[in-house]
């Protein structure tokens, strides 16, 4: 889709060729006496559209609108939470009938955050997946809008705000349509390719490492759980070079398991075709790289997949059995179904070499953060409160929260073993914090966050699909760090400081 940003006065928008007309009506006074905003001001007067974000109106062959279709969606205080519902709602009602051009203009001075969350709200509405389908082939079935514009009073003072909302939404869109491909469209080998189509992006580089490259760095417990697939692991290297060479990086770790059958310790049947679902994470961090693509911020982030499928075959992994990690830790695999944190524990091994600003796993991980915290909130899981204030920030700004929870260490009580340093599982109780312990037991050199998405990474039931979560936040996360460094480099004693610990990095190395 197709999203143009233009100064618009509702009596402008009103004059604009479109298959349907939105106009985002806030809680603010009317004060404009063209024949569109008058009749919205009667409208609201008569308490036939109520304030309440959300709330529609329908209107056919207005006067004087050059649409024959207008929808008036209440979005309350105008806050990006409330435009997000009036958007999701007007948009629902609009497609009924097919739009290929819609014109969506705020009748009130909307800031950049609403701005933003307008343009992901309508990417949402309107996204269709259509890879697997039959009829998209013949173009039916798919989207049908083709161009948003998207009009506001002054559209230069919230254009940054909406390129990157722009640029988010394509990265939100790439997490998508890789979450959704069923496991022979999303095989290791294909999600490579896929990283590998990001290379060709500005100042992103990719590397894929297979089998071989894996055994020799010593990554066991990775390769233990593929193993029993016949289709190769992948591990997907990318790099986005934003930033001077001596910025250390931000490492995105995302769990890339194509295909979760649970192993020898096999899931239940219903449903298991959600497993597709389970390298969303890696999907994350995929878009997150697109958007970066297009946005080209001033930071440098590294991308670490480990991809594989957890398949059922006689070299599987079996219950009991105990494997070498490459940080050199002996796990026992108590279950098979818990082998999320059994390939991310090598992958957090292997950021230690980038020396990380920060370092940031994202997974499909457990069950138990979605009896905890649902399809609203992903979990999150540090012991940096710097870090863990930092994302949550992200969270909110991006709408695409998350929900800080407890890493105590008597948690990992649980997790110890009589035949290797840890077992991978410890008891149903605080299930999502005894895997965030054991992530944490290969994480202790740097800044770290663990991001458990089981419960936003896609939706079940009428509405299956995935969600694209969490790029908005990451990429939210990053867009302010990198704000961060350039003011940062702009600070005398911060630069001079950032030269010295720049040197003693390149003392360390060369030790």
């Amino acid at each position: 889709m197709d999203f143009q940003l233009k100064t618009l006065t509702i009596a402008r928008a009103a004059a604009e060729k479109s298959d349907v007309l939105i106009v985002l009506v806030g809680s603010a006074p009317l004060t404009a006496k063209d024949p569109l905003s008058v009749l919205i001001a009667s409208a609201r007067k008569a308490g036939d559209l109520p304030d309440k974000a959300g709330k529609l109106l329908a209107l056919y062959h207005p006067d004087e609108v050059a649409s024959s279709r207008v929808v008036l969606a209440a979005v309350g205080d105008g806050k990006p939470g409330s435009v997000r519902n009036g958007v999701i709602a007007a948009l629902n009602a609009a497609k009924a009938n097919g739009p290929k051009r819609v014109v969506m203009a705020f009748a009130y001075a909307a800031d950049g955050a609403a701005v933003a969350a307008a343009v992901a709200a309508a990417a949402d509405a309107s996204y269709v997946y259509t890879t697997t389908k039959a009829k998209a082939s013949n173009g039916e079935g798919g989207r049908t809008i083709r161009n948003l514009t998207v009009g506001v009073a002054d559209a230069a003072a919230v254009n940054k705000a909406f390129d990157e909302a722009r640029a988010t939404v394509s990265g939100v869109e790439f997490a998508k349509e890789w979450g959704n491909r069923p496991g022979n469209y999303c095989t290791p080998t294909l999600l490579a390719e896929a990283a590998k189509g990001l290379g060709k992006l500005p100042r992103i580089k990719c590397e894929v490492l297979g089998p071989k490259e894996v055994q020799k760095l010593g990554m066991g417990s990775f390769a233990a759980v593929a193993q029993g697939s016949a289709e190769p692991l992948r591990f997907i290297v990318l790099r986005y070079q934003g930033g001077p060479k001596d910025q250390a990086p931000v490492v995105l770790v995302g769990k890339g398991i194509t295909f979760d059958t649970g192993g020898v310790s096999l899931k239940p049947a219903a449903e298991m075709d959600e497993m597709k679902f389970d390298m969303c994470g890696a999907a994350s961090v995929l878009g997150t790289f697109r958007a970066l693509g297009e946005i080209q911020p001033a930071i440098n982030v590294v991308g670490l997949v480990p991809s594989c499928e957890n398949m059922n075959d006689g070299r599987a992994i079996k219950p009991g059995d105990v494997v070498t990690s490459m940080s050199g830790q002996t796990i026992e695999v108590l279950n098979t179904d818990a082998e999320g944190r059994l390939i991310l524990c090598d992958a957090l091994t292997y950021a230690k070499r980038f020396e990380p600003a920060a370092v940031i796993d994202i997974a499909t991980l457990t069950g138990a953060c979605v009896v905890a915290l649902g399809g609203v909130r992903s979990g999150l899981f540090t012991a940096d409160d710097a870090l863990a204030a930092a994302l949550q920030a992200a969270g909110e700004e991006s709408q695409d929260r998350c929900w800080r929870l407890p890493l105590d260490d008597e948690y990992a009580e649980g997790l110890k073993s009589n035949f290797a340093d840890v077992a991978n599982v410890a008891g149903r109780a605080g299930g999502a914090i005894t895997a965030a312990k054991f992530l944490q037991r290969f994480a202790g050199d740097f800044p770290w966050a663990h991001l458990d998405i089981a419960g936003t990474a896609w939706k079940s039931g009428a509405a299956k699909g995935s969600t694209g979560r969490p790029v908005g936040l990451l990429v939210s996360y990053l867009m302010e760090r990198a704000r961060g460094e350039a003011a940062d480099a702009a600070t005398p004693s911060k630069a001079a400081r950032k030269n010295t610990n720049s040197a003693a990095r390149k003392a360390r190395s060369a030790q």
